[in-house]
């Protein structure tokens, strides 16, 4: 990992001096997890504030029964408004993150995190900037939650993916929806009845995308 490499992901830690990112950049700073680690969990105290370098996190809330949804995805040059937000309050974690593939990234531990707030505007901006951009992603969310029709939201889901054959189980669509397998298997079946998709092992192939969009419009 190089200074360039850092700064071109995170250019917001452009102007720290440079024994700050030697420091950041010490062999012994670089995290490495495998994909499926549990990174943080519910009422677990932050650590510092994790700079996404390679892999995916994706970042889930729990329900008393179980059910689980899939809040957002931090990617490589992003960050967890969470674990920001536990940081400025001093309060636990309120969700949990996991590693959806394999992770390198680096911790800024919390003291550095809070003079950086407070001394580096280009910083200060893009926590606040990331803040602002969660939020109205979260506002979607709890909208489609609120107010669409779970098989509405399904298709919009399988139209969000760029490829025709999906390779994922019925159990991740359902966290990612904040629903139940069954449900979301159901769904699936009566799609396939209708030749919009067709159904394998772990793996939904999307037939017809117009049909699928006029299902996530609400259009019989």
């Amino acid at each position: 990992m190089t200074p360039d490499t850092l700064l071109r992901l995170y250019p917001a830690l452009a102007g720290l001096p440079t024994g700050e990112l030697e420091k950041l950049l010490q062999p012994q700073a670089l995290i490495q997890l495998p994909a499926g680690t549990t990174i943080f969990t519910e009422r677990q105290p932050c650590q510092g504030f994790p700079l996404l370098l390679e892999g995916s996190i994706k970042v889930i809330k729990t329900a008393a029964s179980g059910r689980e949804i899939l809040l957002y995805r931090v990617e490589p040059g992003g960050s967890c408004i969470i674990t920001s937000s536990c940081l400025l309050g001093r309060s636990d974690y309120s969700a949990r993150g996991v590693a959806e593939s394999n992770l390198s990234l680096l911790m800024l531990p919390t003291s550095l995190f809070n003079r950086l707030l407070a001394e580096h505007a280009p910083f200060r901006d893009f926590v606040f900037h990331l803040f602002a951009e969660r939020i109205t992603e979260l506002m979607q969310l709890v909208e489609e939650v609120a107010f669409s029709r779970l098989d509405q939201r399904l298709a919009r889901l399988l139209l969000s993916r760029e490829l025709d054959v999906l390779h994922t189980t019925h159990q991740q669509l359902a966290e990612e929806l904040g629903s139940v397998r069954e449900i979301v298997s159901r769904l699936l079946k009566g799609m396939a009845a209708q030749g919009l998709v067709s159904l394998g092992r772990e793996q939904i192939t999307l037939l017809n995308r117009p049909g699928l969009a006029k299902l996530a419009n609400g259009l019989r």
